[in-house]
């Protein structure tokens, strides 16, 4: 039990501190062949694993969706986060990302079949909006191109959400049996193939430089943030309640938020305290009331790959 919580510590720390990362790895590396590096790598890592430990593959037929699913949660979630850092501070985009949860009921209640909104998701949805709206409105009141730099950023912030959560969506919707390691191998890899497309063509290959810094922080990224990460989760959800396990989603945050204080000088005051605790509050209220009881009933019960599966698609993404 003492592993299963350290495993659990490991996630709350590792992933609340990839934000810091990203924005000390982005100060000599190009965003999108940044993130093509750490997906890439982190991807032929764990399917090396796989392969030493002669693990199936998902059939060919099932790649395209797999394809997708990475395109929208990793090339489109990660690379927005990722994108934003350059003009938004790495607390303030940990907090930014806690509304993911806000997009997947929007997603989920635009769908035919879908859930519709409760009278608490809408006040989740309120308490949560009144969060980032103290959080970004006395940056865009001061004007100037900081400020319209700033915007793009939370723009590209919203863009990673909306994408992370139709991602979610759409392998809720097609689940499929292969192992979660395996799709998460061709998810990450798939994800980091776009990346790269879009630095080339961008022209980022010519502003690829590495300080030790910059290395240090994508190593970091890569080893810790995307495989050491994923392994602890999975050790965690073998051995915790989801309940327990799924707590690291309010934690992460409060990690950026103070380590980007301490470690980049980031602001860090009553306001932005204040509007954390409403961010998190609102994604709390939403995410219960998006829960059915019989679901979490049934989770007591489910296989480790259901288990992956349901809090994967439920919690924040790994920055």
């Amino acid at each position: 039990m003492a592993l299963a919580w350290a495993a659990w510590l490991c996630i709350c720390i590792v992933w609340g501190t990839t934000y810091l990362a990203i924005r000390i790895a982005l100060e000599t590396l190009p965003p999108a062949l940044m993130g093509a590096m750490r997906w890439i790598a982190a991807g032929a890592i764990l399917a090396a694993g796989l392969r030493l430990r002669r693990e199936p593959w998902p059939p060919v037929r099932e790649w395209p969706g797999f394809a997708l699913a990475g395109l929208l949660l990793i090339g489109l979630g990660n690379g927005g986060v990722i994108f934003a850092e350059q003009y938004v501070p790495s607390g303030l985009a940990a907090v930014i990302v806690a509304t993911v949860p806000f997009w997947m009921v929007g997603v989920e209640a635009a769908l035919p079949s879908g859930e519709r909104i409760t009278r608490s998701t809408a006040a989740g949805l309120i308490a949560g909006f009144a969060g980032i709206v103290l959080l970004v409105w006395p940056e865009l009141r001061r004007g100037g191109g900081n400020a319209l730099m700033f915007a793009w950023g939370i723009v590209a912030l919203q863009v990673a959400c909306a994408g992370w959560a139709a991602g979610s969506t759409y392998s809720k919707r097609h689940a499929v049996r292969s192992g979660i390691a395996a799709v998460t191998a061709l998810q990450m890899l798939f994800g980091g193939l776009l990346m790269l497309v879009v630095g080339v063509a961008l022209g980022e290959t010519r502003d690829v430089a590495f300080s030790t810094r910059s290395a240090a922080a994508l190593a970091y990224l890569t080893l810790a943030g995307s495989v050491g990460a994923f392994l602890a989760y999975g050790y965690a959800l073998r051995h915790l309640p989801i309940s327990t396990v799924s707590l690291y989603a309010y934690v992460n945050p409060v990690i950026a938020v103070v380590l980007g204080a301490l470690v980049l000088g980031e602001p860090l005051g009553g306001r932005i305290v204040v509007a954390t605790a409403l961010v998190l509050s609102g994604s709390a209220i939403v995410r219960m009331s998006a829960t059915p009881g019989t679901e979490r009933r049934r989770d007591t019960g489910a296989t480790l790959r259901g288990r992956l599966a349901r809090v994967w698609r439920r919690e924040l993404p790994p920055s």
